[in-house]
């Protein structure tokens, strides 16, 4: 049932609040969820989430009856839910996602856009109605699987990441919710995302979910005289969230470290910005095409450049293009899996928010490379430096670090420059200030214990 606090949470690609609760306004949010990655659907709210009062319970199912005839095929939904909130009640209805492609009889084709509902283009239909008629792979059952199969250990994960996420802990039968999720079918026995999620070893069922990492000496996977260029190559397996940690902590061990001094600290800076490392794997994990067996999520690291390559093109109506606006999963029940675990923050802003930390880093945007059968990210680590001013070049290492430390607070002093720089002799020290003040670099003000230096 859902719980009164998703007032709190707002309307978004999986929640719509109906003010005026009509046919026509129904219709159309029961295509654009049944299109897109389902949801559900509250009257008796407006657009703030404020109780307008306006829905008389013995009107639910007409109005229902007559917003599904304007649907093509009809949307198959449950019954409505009242929910109590604090000024009165509200009605719920849970629209599952489907594997057709449905319309309005006036022929629009309706998407879950953020808080609205859009109409699709051309090209976008054809898109969307490829990508319906491949079938729901992540739902199908797994030959020679049982419920036995499941690791206890990953099912407690699970319901104690769900309950952090939930903020209530599950209190019914595990099995009613594995059958909820999509792990299981009615009689019980494990789906594709059921055994990827649970099973201790998915690949002994499904050898396309594992991952390939491989770390190049160069920016070219070619090495010398026709060898392999690679340094390090790990084939990753394990149900999916270990997958994620693990490829994560790969690449995290392989990441060149540099630092940078702010004052008397010194601050680590690394090859990439982590944010944008795992929103790629966990992408490429939620989004890739399962039903092809013979290729598996790959991840190149060059010398100037990750890559993370996931089998399948891009689904449904998405494109390069509108990646950053749109939302549309492959995988819809590995995606609410992964959420749950707490691998995404929020669905729908991973990519807009992968952009921003890039570009906050000093690095240009990702970049990302659609064909028909694969989709790569590629996080480029070359950050936008200032070139030094030409009287800063020239000096050692240390002299870098004091025309940091001025540059943040104004001067130095001998003290001072000692702390910053362990391990050296303070005559070493002192001669680094006095050299930089007979270059004309440094300016040294007062005397014997009063003396500071601040940039000429």
């Amino acid at each position: 049932m859902l719980s009164p606090d998703f007032i709190k949470t707002g309307q978004g690609p999986r929640l719509a609040f109906l003010n005026e609760f009509d046919s026509a306004t129904l219709a159309e949010t029961l295509v654009a969820f049944a299109n897109t990655e389902g949801g559900t659907i509250v009257v008796g709210l407006d657009d703030e989430g404020k109780l307008n009062g306006g829905v008389q319970n013995d009107t639910l199912d007409k109005v229902l009856r007559e917003a599904d005839s304007h649907c093509s095929p009809p949307v198959v939904v449950s019954t409505w839910e009242p929910i109590e909130i604090e000024r009165g009640t509200v009605y719920a209805l849970r629209v599952p996602r489907s594997i057709e492609l449905h319309a309005l009889n006036d022929g629009r084709v309706l998407i879950r856009a953020g808080q609205k509902n859009r109409p699709l283009g051309g090209q976008e239909i054809l898109k969307l109605a490829s990508a319906k008629s491949t079938g729901d792979f992540e739902s199908e059952l797994v030959p020679g699987a049982d419920k036995d199969d499941f690791s206890r250990k990953m099912l407690d994960e699970y319901l104690s990441k769900r309950a952090e996420r939930t903020k209530r802990p599950y209190n019914g039968k595990i099995d009613d919710l594995l059958h909820e999720i999509g792990a299981v079918d009615a009689e019980g026995h494990p789906t594709v995302s059921g055994i990827m999620l649970f099973s201790e070893y998915p690949q002994h069922w499904l050898p396309q979910t594992s991952i390939v990492f491989a770390k190049f000496v160069g920016k070219t996977p070619r090495g010398e005289n026709g060898l392999a260029g690679y340094s390090r190559r790990e084939e990753l397996t394990g149900p999916l969230p270990r997958l994620i940690e693990s490829a994560w902590n790969l690449i995290w061990s392989e990441m060149a470290v540099s630092a940078v001094v702010k004052g008397l600290e010194r601050e680590e800076t690394y090859e990439y910005p982590a944010f944008a490392v795992r929103e790629a794997i966990v992408n490429a994990a939620c989004h890739r095409d399962y039903r092809l067996k013979g290729r598996r999520i790959e991840i190149r690291m060059y010398s100037d450049r990750l890559e993370v390559i996931s089998p399948g093109g891009l689904p449904g109506f998405i494109t390069v293009d509108n990646i950053i606006e749109e939302h549309f999963s492959r995988n819809p029940r590995i995606v609410n899996g992964l959420f749950q675990w707490g691998y995404i923050e929020e669905l729908g802003l991973g990519i807009d928010r992968m952009v921003e930390v890039m570009e906050q880093a000093g690095h240009k945007p990702p970049t990302f490379d659609a064909r028909p059968y694969s989709f790569a990210v590629v996080l480029y680590n070359a950050r936008e430096r200032q070139s030094a001013p030409e009287w800063a070049r020239n000096t050692n290492h240390r002299q870098q670090r004091a025309l940091q430390y001025i540059r943040d607070n104004g001067s130095i002093t001998n003290r001072e420059y000692r702390t910053l720089i362990t391990g050296v002799s303070a005559e070493t020290l002192r001669l680094d200030l006095a050299d930089m003040v007979e270059r004309g670099i440094l300016l040294k003000v007062g005397s014997k214990k009063g003396t500071y230096y601040i940039l000429k």
